[in-house]
């Protein structure tokens, strides 16, 4: 079972901060397909996933990172300086 947290925009598209799902993905590409097919807001949502970040256990990663003893993944959008 992964946590899966949505910030921002991404929280804001899905109506949903947080859930847990029990997933066969093996690495963060396939869990986005495996969203994707849930709903029509969570294609919506992971339309471009160059704007949005993903991190596993607080550690940035990208698609192909695998999800094996991965407890936690986070979707955000891009951080900016300011």
């Amino acid at each position: 079972m992964i946590k899966i947290l949505y910030f921002s925009w991404v929280r804001e598209k899905l109506g949903i901060s947080e859930e847990l799902l029990n997933t066969k993905a093996n690495n963060i590409n396939e869990l986005i397909n495996e969203l994707r097919s849930k709903d029509e807001k969570y294609k919506l949502a992971f339309d471009d996933l160059g704007t949005i970040r993903i991190a596993a256990d607080q550690k940035l990663v990208d698609l192909e990172y695998p999800l094996t003893n991965i407890s936690e993944v986070a979707f955000f959008p891009p951080m900016t300086g300011g």
